[in-house]
C-alpha cells in the first residue's frame, strides 16, 4: 500500500431498480452525493451510457450541474464523457459553463468507448469510428479550447478559455495508458468491470509518464465494486443483484436491478464463469473486516492513489450503508 493517503470517490451510473423510476433514481443520486460529501469522498463522477431502459446517466453534464448545485465542496465530474460521441467544441462550452458556475469543483474524465452498442453509437454521431480513432487529437482540441491562447482563433469556446477544468484519461485497456503517460495526465482505469489489463496498464503508465504542467508524477484512480454489510453472508446476498446485472448484460437480457436472493450454488457457478469472473474480479464483498483486508491487498498490489467505487444494490439504504463503511475502511487504512 502507498505511504501517501489514499483518496476515495464514487462512480455513479444511476441504475434503476426493478419497480423504480428514473425520477427517484436521480434523486437518490443526489442523496448519495450529499452523503459522500459529508463522509469526505473526493469526487462524485457520472458515467455516460445510452440506449438502456435502466440507466439514468445518459447526460452527465446535466447531472453534474444538478449535483454541484445541491452540494458545496465535493468535486463533481464525468467518469466519463465518451468523447467520440461529442463535438470537442460543445464539450468545452458545456464544461466551461459548469466551471464558471461551480469554480474549482468541475472535472472532466474523457473516454474512448461509446458507452453503448454500435448501432446507437452511429445514431449519436455518424462519424463515431473516425472520432474514436482520433481520440488523442480530439483531446487536443478540448485542451486548445480551454487555453487562453485560443482567444485569437477563428473557432472559440470563449466561456472555457483560461478556465480550470482538470482532465483525466479513462481506460479499460493499455491504449489509454500510453496516452495518459505521454500527456502527463491523471489516469483512471475501469477495473470495476475490466480487470484483464489493469496491472499491465498501470505499469505502462508509470514507466512512460512524462511530467507536465498538470501533473509532476503519475496519479492513478482504480475502479472497484464494493458491497459492505454487517456480515459476509448478508453482503453476498446483496451481491446477487450485481451478478444478475452483469449476466443480463452479457446475455442481452438487461433489466432493472433485481431484488437480492440467497447466494446459491447457481450464483456461485455464474460468478465462476470466466467472463463474469473477469468482469467482477475486483469486487470487494463482505463484512467491514473482510472488505478491509481485500482493499488493503488490492492497494498493496496496485499502489493506486485513489479508489473510485461503484456500489449498485437493489435497496438504496444498503447502498448508503456500504458507502459509509467504505469511507471508514479507507480512513482506517490511511491511519494505519
Amino acid at each position: 500500500m502507498k505511504k501517501d493517503k489514499v483518496a476515495y470517490s464514487i462512480l455513479e451510473l444511476a441504475l434503476v431498480a426493478q419497480g423504480g423510476t428514473f425520477n427517484e433514481t436521480l434523486k437518490n443520486s443526489l442523496a448519495l452525493a450529499k452523503e459522500a460529501e459529508a463522509l469526505g469522498y473526493s469526487r462524485f463522477w457520472f458515467a455516460e451510457h445510452h440506449n438502456s431502459a435502466y440507466v439514468g446517466s445518459n447526460a452527465p453534464t446535466l447531472l453534474i450541474g444538478y449535483v454541484a448545485d445541491n452540494t458545496r465542496t465535493i468535486k463533481v465530474g464525468s467518469g466519463g464523457v465518451m468523447l467520440p460521441n461529442h463535438s470537442p467544441l460543445v464539450v468545452a462550452e458545456q464544461f466551461g459553463t459548469l466551471a464558471h458556475l461551480y469554480p474549482g469543483r468541475i472535472e472532466m474524465g474523457l473516454g474512448r468507448a461509446p458507452g453503448t452498442d454500435g448501432e446507437t453509437a452511429q445514431a449519436i454521431r455518424s462519424d463515431f469510428m473516425r472520432a474514436a480513432h482520433s481520440f488523442p487529437q480530439e483531446i487536443e482540441k478540448i485542451e486548445r479550447y480551454f487555453a487562453k491562447e485560443n482567444a485569437n482563433a477563428k473557432v472559440r469556446a470563449a466561456i472555457a478559455e483560461g478556465v480550470e477544468v482538470p482532465i483525466y484519461i479513462l481506460g479499460s485497456s493499455t491504449d489509454s495508458a500510453h496516452l495518459a503517460a505521454q500527456k502527463g495526465l491523471p489516469y483512471a482505469f475501469a477495473s470495476h468491470f475490466a480487470s484483464t489489463h489493469l496491472l499491465n496498464a498501470l505499469d505502462i503508465y508509470r514507466r512512460e509518464f512524462q511530467p507536465s504542467e498538470t501533473l509532476e508524477r503519475p496519479y492513478i484512480i482504480a475502479g472497484v465494486n464494493v458491497i459492505v454489510a454487517e456480515s459476509d453472508e448478508q453482503a453476498e446476498r446483496l451481491f446477487t443483484t450485481l451478478i444478475n446485472m452483469f449476466v443480463g448484460i452479457l446475455t442481452g437480457r438487461s433489466q432493472g436491478l433485481q431484488p437480492p436472493t440467497e447466494m446459491t450454488d447457481d450464483f456461485r457457478e455464474m460468478l465462476a464463469h470466466p467472463t463474469v469472473h473477469q468482469m467482477l474480479k475486483y469486487s470487494f464483498v463482505g463484512s467491514k473486516d473482510t472488505v478491509k483486508a481485500k482493499i488493503k491487498a488490492f492497494l498493496d498490489e496496485t499502489e493506486a492513489d485513489e479508489l473510485i467505487m461503484a456500489c449498485n444494490t437493489y435497496d438504496f439504504e444498503d447502498r448508503l450503508r456500504s458507502t459509509r463503511l467504505f469511507a471508514q475502511i479507507i480512513e482506517e487504512l490511511n491511519q494505519a
